[in-house]
């Protein structure tokens, strides 16, 4: 990406996030309002029901559910979990939101307001139509192997029981299958720097699945893999780090659109822009990493390449 400018959120020197990008940022309320209007509708309840049991009219319920209220009383959330029949400890995930959404900004650090269990940008990705992925280390979860995930999961928590690895490699698989079904598969632009390709995880054996593995997966019609080779130096004369573009469905008239969103990981936490000029800012530094890439079937043979030199 090229140096941003001040009012941007990220510093090329230093990869600091500035909280100014976010500050009044709707995401959290948004969607806490999904997993309440979900609520609801799981039970069966319309919104003049619920508007009766909590003593509110309908569209102090409706505005709860678009994310248009900034601020919800804790007691207020709890009778409504109890009403959905939510479990303790998705009441306390949407307690966490809604402690978010009465902040000015969403920088959600692991253990802090959400559970760690909690995966909130797995959430978002679940209801998107589009996902643009950019990795200069390694290969995106969504298109991981078990192997070559549970390499990656075993170092990141080593003091884990191996049964709890086995559950966490488990949940980043489920998230392929938005890839594979039938019925309206995400899209997917991925670009991986060549580096990707030589950072070895868990052994030649599983580098070699993997390579082949996101291969095979580029041939899909709604799957685009590409390779920043090292003869492209460096597009945007910055070092990037990974980032996705999540492009959200398009939903019902009566329900308000929601906006596409960036996700900027850390090692202590993660990131979620909204603001129109940023999340614009991002495509276009996407384009000019794309421009440099390795056309679809050259990316192919240069993974299939990679692959057989792991496997000799």
């Amino acid at each position: 990406m090229e140096r941003l400018s001040a009012e941007n959120t990220w510093s090329p020197w230093n990869g600091a996030i500035r909280m100014t990008e976010c500050d009044r940022s709707t995401l959290p309320r948004r969607q806490l309002g999904k997993h309440l209007r979900n609520g609801r509708e799981a039970v069966g309840l319309t919104l003049a029901e619920v508007g009766a049991l909590m003593q509110w009219s309908i569209s102090t319920v409706q505005r709860l559910e678009v994310g248009a209220t900034e601020r919800i009383r804790m007691m207020d959330l709890e009778a409504l979990c109890r009403i959905y029949e939510f479990s303790e400890e998705f009441t306390e995930v949407l307690k966490g939101l809604a402690r978010q959404a009465a902040g000015k900004s969403w920088w959600h650090e692991y253990g802090d307001l959400i559970p760690e269990h909690f995966d909130v940008f797995v959430d978002l990705e679940s209801s998107a139509q589009a996902l643009t992925w950019y990795e200069p280390e390694l290969v995106p979860g969504i298109v991981q192997t078990p192997a070559y995930a549970n390499a990656l999961i075993r170092a990141a928590f080593p003091d884990e029981a191996v049964t709890e690895h086995e559950r966490r490699v488990k949940l980043r698989m489920g998230r392929q299958a938005r890839i594979t079904r039938n019925h309206a598969p995400v899209r997917i632009d991925i670009i991986v720097r060549e580096s990707a390709l030589r950072v070895l995880v868990g052994g030649c054996r599983v580098m070699a699945g993997q390579l082949r593995h996101l291969a095979d997966l580029g041939t899909r019609p709604n799957v685009t893999v590409r390779v920043l080779p090292f003869s492209a130096g460096c597009p945007t004369g910055v070092a990037m780090g990974p980032f996705v573009i999540l492009e959200p469905r398009r939903l019902a008239r009566r329900q308000p659109p929601e906006p596409t969103v960036v996700y900027v990981e850390s090692y202590t936490g993660d990131l979620y822009l909204e603001k129109p000029a940023t999340v614009e800012r991002y495509a276009r530094a996407y384009q000019r990493l794309r421009r440099k890439t390795l056309d679809d079937e050259r990316s192919r043979a240069l993974l299939r390449r990679v692959a057989k030199e792991y496997g000799t």
